[in-house]
């Protein structure tokens, strides 16, 4: 339930409003989330900074982001969703600040660790807000504006990322952030009305988020540090606070994550596949970025637009997929989709020294992009139809927060994986290698999620739904 003043309708000034502050704050954390891979072969050579360090540049700030994303919808549905989102915005206006003036590497991964805080808060409030404020009848269509605004937020990252870091300084990826965060606060103050949960929790599960964040930093600082004298055990107790984690969450009152909902044989399957699939996109994009730099020559505003065709396909892509999985079920696009991914992904091996873009990267990034765009939707509803009605919005927040440790975890674990460390990055022959085989493990890991899907995925949602509620 929740408590609001009055409900506003889709095409008022009030939810036009509510829609421009969502879409402004989420797609802050959208665009840092395409910009910086671009960004990074620049920050290394500017901070002297070695490989481990762009890892953590851009692990850091998924490691709070996925550890808190949950506790940030529970404290804006006690104190307001409205309040929590425009914290957010400025913890994150902040952050982005001591990025940009970053000396070193070191200040510039504890930014990134800030500023993975700051999304955390904002970005569960921005489609909180919407459900929150609009009328029911308003919902779908508000929703569906903040989805494809916040789309095309995310097509011109690179490219904005790409012109900064080529023309003006890498530092203005962040300093960009500030104005728009500004406009973001003014018109969630002045339009957007306060909501809250009716009966929110008694307790917020602190002990949980702390364990999810340790747990999640050990287990990444023990990949990525690997080789190094106290990574392994820095690591496994990573995997001793992950073990503690599940059994407070099993034993709390208002645990974050209800372990109860992991009893649901599709809602498991569905968080599997999802770790799998975001495991080897967050990886691909990673590698990819860096390739086309280190290996094919591409400045940064190059580099930034060869992977827009793939956020095209998505825009465009996104809602047929939801549309045919309502129409033959989940099980089939959520098995073709990350095959398609997995199998186009293979054509990436093309762009070597000599790399011809139209050729050896455009139809694999378009054929991708089909892939991701036929699974999105139909995962996203798989997730939530498994879930009673009740834990949907913690269901979804579950799902957010598995795909982002997967890209976490996955660009922490395959650079060991495949031998690079120090300053490969800045190395064509050693990097050229270490992207062929990095590519090799990210298509079999889809192969594989499309694999799991065809056998535990039920072939239509009202099956999906009827067996949350036998379970």
């Amino acid at each position: 339930m929740t408590e609001t003043s009055s409900q506003v309708a889709f095409g008022s000034r009030t939810g036009r409003a509510i829609i421009a502050a969502a879409v402004l704050g989420s797609g802050l954390t959208l665009l840092d989330g395409t910009v910086v891979n671009v960004a990074l072969r620049t920050i290394g050579e500017d901070l002297d900074a070695s490989l481990a360090e762009l890892q953590w540049i851009s692990n850091g700030y998924l490691l709070t982001m996925a550890s808190l994303i949950l506790l940030g919808g529970s404290l804006g549905d006690r104190y307001g969703r409205r309040r929590i989102f425009v914290i957010g915005t400025i913890w994150f206006a902040a952050a982005s600040l001591l990025c940009g003036i970053a000396p070193s590497a070191l200040v510039l991964i504890l930014a990134r660790v800030l500023q993975g805080i700051g999304a955390a808060l904002l970005t569960p409030g921005s489609l909180a807000m919407i459900q929150g404020a609009f009328e029911p009848d308003s919902r779908a269509r508000a929703i569906g504006s903040w989805s494809g605004l916040g789309s095309i937020a995310a097509a011109i990252g690179p490219f904005v990322g790409g012109a900064l870091v080529e023309y003006v300084s890498w530092r203005w990826i962040f300093f960009i952030n500030l104005p728009l965060a500004v406009l973001t606060v003014v018109i969630a103050q002045r339009f957007v009305p306060e909501t809250r949960d009716s009966a929110p929790p008694e307790r917020f599960d602190v002990l949980g988020a702390v364990l999810a964040a340790l747990s999640l930093g050990g287990v990444t600082y023990g990949l990525i540090e690997w080789g190094h004298p106290f990574a392994i055990w820095v690591g496994l107790g990573g995997l001793v606070l992950a073990v503690l984690f599940l059994q407070a969450e099993k034993r709390g009152r208002t645990p974050m994550m209800p372990l109860g909902l992991f009893a649901d044989r599709t809602f498991s399957a569905a968080n599997a596949m999802t770790l799998l699939v975001y495991a080897a996109l967050g990886a691909v994009l990673f590698f990819l970025v860096l390739q086309l730099q280190t290996v094919g020559g591409y400045g940064a505003l190059e580099a930034g637009l060869a992977t827009l065709p793939l956020t095209i396909v998505m825009v465009f892509g996104a809602s047929r997929g939801g549309a045919l999985g309502q129409r033959i079920g989940p099980r089939i696009p959520m098995t073709v989709g990350p095959i398609l991914m997995g199998l186009s992904s293979l054509l990436f091996l093309m762009a070597g020294p000599d790399v011809n873009y139209w050729r050896d990267v455009l139809p694999g990034l378009t054929l991708f992009g089909v892939g991701l765009s036929l699974m999105v939707a139909p995962l996203t509803a798989t997730v939530l139809a498994a879930a009673p009605d009740e834990h949907t919005g913690i269901a979804s927040g579950i799902n957010n927060a598995v795909a982002r440790a997967g890209s976490l975890l996955a660009v922490a674990a395959l650079p060991v994986a495949v031998g690079l460390g120090g300053d490969d990055y800045a190395d064509p022959a050693v990097f050229d290698g270490a992207f062929r085989s990095a590519t090799l493990i990210c298509a079999a890991l889809l192969v594989l999620g499309g694999v799991v899907s065809w056998f535990t995925i039920p072939p239509s949602l009202e099956e999906a739904a009827a067996d949350s509620s036998a379970a």
